[in-house]
């Protein structure tokens, strides 16, 4: 910290702020310049320097001394004396049971969450599936277990730091002697140093190997659901455990039946006698797309009764045939009717229809016309125009 940075400045705080105020400032800076979010060497100094000031205006007595001009940095209870920054650092962010003091840092780290993507069909998003996998993701090297290194083979400890990952930096100021602890640079502050690295890792402790592993995708998953398989992701540096893998699922389109949620829908196009006179129709479930389900009691099929003068458009609604919902019930299945009006007509079929038309007196219709409010028609425009709407 240069000898004449003012305190409150680096926090950002009058010099009048309460107790509150300056605890509030310290944490907003502590989240920006916080190592795991800005790692580069100037942002580290930066939040160290930031620390200092909290430790000095966050004690009622260091605070004073500080506004009288005293020396706050040396002495038996000054920040020289072996105050930490890591250990504001841990109150705030997540440290267990306050202060934990300083230390070489490990070599093992938890490893990173891996993503794959994994696609299904529709009958195998709503009833689920179990697959084996292929994964490409690092393992904990087999030559050295994770230790990085050669056989029969150990870490030594490091003789520039003495196995404490840290070294000392004292700098003398008109305030009085200020002194740091630095991440030892002959380390990397691991405290040991491996002088002989595993060739078949490189002294990482993981190699990348390709594996396969059984993913389970339950009932009812839409596309975009991810599956969490915990501990199934990359090893750590250092064999460190290993992350989450997460199967992302792509369910591939359907050629008869759409998904909206947990309800199915689908069409089903009948000629316009049939849907004039009614019919019967077979209409095959989304069981019928499973492997089992021929010959394994699964309903692959049922009848649909079309009442006779069904119209074009018209939607039949049957309750649990849809899609299993991820925490139980199940949806619908929703018929939409598409009646199919013939264009190409022989002279009989032209004759009888003429004749028809002529017994239901529809030779010449005028047409009907009739709100379209949802469709957005030009002719419901017009009336909501007339109507104020």
């Amino acid at each position: 910290m240069p000898p004449d940075q003012d305190l409150y400045d680096l926090l950002g705080v009058a010099r009048d702020a309460d107790a509150d105020a300056i605890k509030k400032a310290y944490r907003r800076l502590a989240r920006q310049l916080h190592p795991d979010v800005n790692p580069d060497p100037q942002t580290q100094e930066r939040f160290k320097e930031v620390s200092r000031a909290y430790e000095i205006l966050s004690d009622p007595q260091k605070r004073a001394a500080y506004d009288r001009g005293g020396d706050v940095f040396g002495g038996a209870g000054g920040f020289g004396a072996g105050f930490s920054f890591t250990d504001i650092m841990d109150a705030f962010f997540g440290g267990q049971g306050g202060p934990t003091g300083r230390g070489p840092r490990p070599r093992s780290h938890r490893g990173q969450d891996a993503l794959i993507r994994m696609e299904v069909s529709l009958a195998e998003a709503a009833f689920g599936v179990t697959r084996e996998l292929k994964v490409d993701t690092a393992v904990v090297c087999t030559t050295c277990r994770g230790e990085g290194t050669a056989p029969g083979t150990h870490p030594v400890p490091c003789e520039t730091c003495r196995g404490s990952g840290e070294v000392a930096h004292v700098q003398r100021s008109f305030l009085g002697e200020i002194r740091t602890l630095r991440p030892c640079s002959a380390c990397r502050g691991f405290g040991t140093l491996i002088p002989d690295p595993c060739r078949e890792c490189s002294g990482d402790g993981r190699i990348r190997a390709r594996r396969s592993i059984t993913v389970k995708i339950p009932p009812g998953v839409d596309h975009g659901t991810r599956v969490q398989l915990a501990a199934e992701g990359e090893v750590g540096p250092g064999g460190g455990p290993p992350g989450d893998l997460y199967v992302e699922v792509y369910v591939e389109p359907h050629e008869v039946f759409s998904r909206e949620g947990t309800t199915l829908h689908c069409a089903v196009t009948v000629p316009m006698t049939a849907a004039a006179l009614g019919t019967t129709l077979t209409v095959p479930t989304l069981e019928a797309d499973l492997e089992s389900g021929a010959g394994s009691g699964l309903e692959t099929s049922f009848e649909l009764d079309l009442k006779a003068g069904t119209q074009s458009g018209s939607e039949l609604t049957f309750r649990g045939r849809g899609v299993p919902g991820l925490r139980g019930g199940r949806g619908d299945l929703v018929v939409t009717v598409v009646v199919d009006t013939p264009t190409r007509l022989d002279p009989r079929q032209e004759e009888l229809l003429r004749e028809l038309a002529a017994i239901r007196d529809e030779e010449k219709p005028d047409g009907r016309l009739g709100s379209s409010r949802g469709s957005g028609s030009v002719f419901g425009r017009i009336r909501d125009a007339f109507n104020g709407h």
